[in-house]
């Protein structure tokens, strides 16, 4: 149910999910056939590796990195939030938080923007963070879970739906439009790693959004169908389309769900850079959540190999466009090509010394500053 215009907010528990006890884990096609490929906002596992938990409360979590003001659960008592839920057109229930600043004018309509986490994470991870921290700003700001995962409906668990996911964003919309210290023409959004790119997809579709900013982005598509720096030949392309159509055929006749691409539960001494920085992140008291292992689902994986959040981008234009991504980020790349690809209105920002998974808390780090600015400027 969606909650009123300016009504406290339904309370929202979280549904029951159906899961196996374990979680029945197989690296990509790609790395069934030997060669490690990031393919997501976490990398790939290698085939062969133990089976993945299903996620628990935090426990004797190692520690993470907490250098440069890792902040990913920050709090502020400047900010009043609330759990609030609404429906996208798929008639899918979607559960976020509204972040209104305690000293907002309420008579007054005022700025807005909707924040989305990364690929495989959930809103406690990172989203809440940008929303509180633009909120402290002025802005009223709404994190929210994508359809499938977290609190938010969709079954099965996990699913990789693109589309969806940038209904989602435009579903988001719907609901700032409603609230009365919204002003309904100036809403821009803020799109983390995966949802970079969705909501590039909604925002093409969707002139309601006025603005948007990327930060750490990542084509999933590209990144499934070529990896990075196209590290992926078409015929390992073909084998990764193949292994997800066999498991179609065994989980239609009742075999079990199987799983692929997310954080990776343990590291060795193999473990590359990229396997580290999420480890760091996902897999520690850092940013761990219980409600996300991170893995998607082996079979609706394949959905982004179709998937071109680029393909006219700049019918974006004139609306301005962010891209913010680090320096030494693995998936710079991307952050780079959509702002070639870009209209004008379009800004490209590389934060010096930055990583990738560095943009998603370190709050000494991100520039919220530009941000605040840019978002100012923008729905001004």
């Amino acid at each position: 149910m969606n909650t009123k215009p300016d009504t406290p907010a339904n309370t929202v528990t979280r549904r029951a999910r159906k899961r196996p006890g374990l979680l029945q884990l197989v690296g990509s096609g790609a790395a069934v056939i030997g060669v490690l490929v990031v393919t997501s906002c976490a990398p790939s596992e290698q085939a062969g590796a133990p089976p993945t938990p299903v996620a628990q409360p935090a426990a004797n979590l190692p520690a993470g990195d907490m250098s440069n003001g890792a902040n990913n659960f920050y709090t502020s008592d400047q900010v009043d939030v609330q759990k609030i839920s609404f429906t996208n057109q798929y008639q899918m229930n979607v559960v976020g938080n509204l972040f209104v600043p305690k000293n907002i004018d309420r008579n007054a309509k005022n700025p807005a923007m909707v924040v989305g986490h990364p690929m495989g994470a959930v809103k406690e991870q990172s989203a809440n963070l940008y929303a509180t921290k633009m909120a402290e700003q002025g802005f009223v700001t709404l994190s929210f879970d994508l359809s499938g995962w977290g609190e938010s409906e969709g079954l099965p668990d996990n699913v990789v739906s693109p589309d969806v996911y940038a209904e989602d964003f435009s579903a988001a919309v719907d609901f700032l439009r409603t609230q009365n210290v919204v002003d309904p023409e100036r809403i821009g959004a803020i799109g983390i790693c995966g949802s970079g790119g969705f909501v590039i997809s909604a925002a093409k579709l969707d002139p309601r959004i006025k603005a948007l900013a990327t930060v750490s982005m990542y084509d999933m598509g590209a990144a499934n169908r070529d990896g990075l720096r196209n590290a992926v030949t078409p015929e390992q392309r073909q084998a990764i389309i193949a292994q997800a159509a066999q498991q179609r055929d065994r989980e239609f006749t009742g075999g079990a769900t199987e799983w692929a691409t997310g954080a990776p539960e343990q590291l060795t001494d193999q473990s590359s850079p990229v396997d580290r920085e999420f480890y760091d992140f996902y897999r520690t008291s850092r940013g761990y959540s219980p409600n996300t292992t991170t893995h998607r689902t082996l079979t609706s994986n394949i959905k982004f190999m179709n998937y071109y959040p680029y393909a006219d981008i700049e019918t974006i234009s004139p609306r301005p466009m962010l891209f913010i991504a680090g320096e030494n980020a693995h998936s710079r790349e991307f952050s780079e090509d959509a702002y070639q690809a870009a209209g004008e209105g379009k800004e490209l920002l590389i934060v010096p010394g930055a990583g990738h998974v560095d943009l998603y808390d370190r709050v000494n780090i991100i520039p919220f500053d530009r941000l605040t600015e840019f978002f100012r400027t923008s729905l001004a």
